[in-house]
């Protein structure tokens, strides 16, 4: 099979699909990787790298969509990249269809097989193409937040962690998945006071049991919500629903009786934020100010250091791309988990959530998959 590597192309995005140890493993395989000319030379994988590991380097997008039986990315196609997928094609990346009609219709228009990283489950539970850049972004949130609580940046002027003697700020992560618990590891460490906010009393316990009393679990109600956002210094948006948009759990009201200078941080901007004021920014213009609250909504926030993100995906892609690659679609029929995954197949809208949230109809992955069954 040939498998396709192209170069990022949204603003500041400099991961890539795979590393060149990744590509190694693939050609191993007995598999051609194209990749793209210098696809990851921005961060420390150059053409000589991709070459050593047995890659054949093309100089344009076009070339590999044109030829590529497997295309593996890290982002969304881009429009002008969903229009050279074709029929038979499989592509392989994030794609966070809910909150994004556009690119769903072109990817049902172009006939290709689409699997998003973030429905692929996994055996004991949980999205494991997505925990790696969960992870990431929950520590970024942090980062992020901190730094735009600096007065120069429109903050209010607190130190996350204070100083003896001075009260830390407050931190409200909203959400205790993967995000919400990288966020609070990062803000307790940094001597912020932090409470999260769930709605599953079992997370709730987990979180408390991992964090010795150095965060507080609250429940998470309209009441629990209003009352810990008011006081917040920074909010961290981490909820998330399996292929559907986010739910808003931070109103407009909300914003408007914040402290001015506050910050939020909605990490599931990609599916299209959990509060009502978000809109996606870049690395480029990361920031927006409603009612003097900041709003930090960078849409592919491990973008920001994507060497270590490129690493952490490829660790947790490459198993499934190699059962791609080696099987091609039977590899669906075959792996429950990586079927759970297929959101588009030859024009259908295959996952029941994405379906919902662009209000489609939806053809279920292994009718969409048995041609027998479908016309049956």
């Amino acid at each position: 099979m040939i498998v396709g590597i192209p170069k990022e192309i949204k603003n500041h995005e400099y991961r890539i699909g795979m590393t060149p140890g990744g590509v190694r493993e693939l050609v191993s395989r007995g598999h051609q990787v194209w990749v793209e000319n210098n696809g990851g030379a921005a961060i420390g994988f150059d053409n000589d790298s991709y070459e050593a590991a047995g890659a054949h380097i093309v100089a344009s997008p076009e070339e590999i969509f044109a030829s590529a039986d497997l295309i593996i990315k890290v982002k969304e196609p881009q429009p002008n990249e969903c229009r050279m997928l074709r029929p038979g094609q499989i592509l392989f990346t994030y794609l966070h269809l809910a909150p994004d009609p556009r690119q769903a219709g072109l990817l049902t228009v172009s006939g290709a097989s689409a699997i998003a990283y973030e429905t692929v489950t996994g055996s004991r539970g949980g999205l494991p193409l997505l925990a790696p850049m969960s992870e990431v972004a929950g520590r970024m949130s942090i980062q992020a937040g901190a730094h735009h609580l600096e007065k120069a940046q429109g903050g209010n002027g607190m130190l996350l962690g204070g100083v003896p003697g001075v009260e830390p700020a407050r931190v409200v992560i909203l959400g205790g998945g993967v995000v919400g618990t990288q966020a609070a590891k990062m803000a307790a460490g940094l001597g912020a006071q932090v409470t999260i906010l769930d709605r599953s009393i079992p997370r709730l316990q987990q979180l408390d049991d991992l964090f010795q009393g150095r965060v507080v679990g609250v429940y998470s109600t309209q009441d629990a919500v209003e009352q810990h956002v008011l006081a917040a210094d920074l909010v961290v948006g981490a909820v998330l629903i399996p292929g559907a948009s986010a739910p808003k759990l931070v109103t407009r009201e909300h914003v408007a009786a914040m402290k001015g200078g506050a910050v939020l941080v909605d990490v599931a901007i990609d599916q299209g934020g959990c509060f009502e004021t978000s809109r996606a920014t870049t690395h480029e213009d990361p920031t927006y100010s409603i009612d003097d609250v900041i709003h930090y909504c960078v849409a592919n926030m491990p973008g920001g250091v994507a060497r270590t993100s490129t690493m952490a995906l490829t660790n947790a892609t490459l198993p499934f791309a190699l059962q791609l690659a080696d099987e091609g679609l039977a590899a669906l029929s075959k792996d429950e988990h990586l079927r759970n995954g297929l959101n588009v197949h030859a024009g259908n809208i295959t996952h029941e959530a994405v379906a919902a949230a662009l209000g489609a109809d939806h053809l279920p992955a292994e009718v969409a998959l048995n041609p027998l069954q479908r016309s049956a």
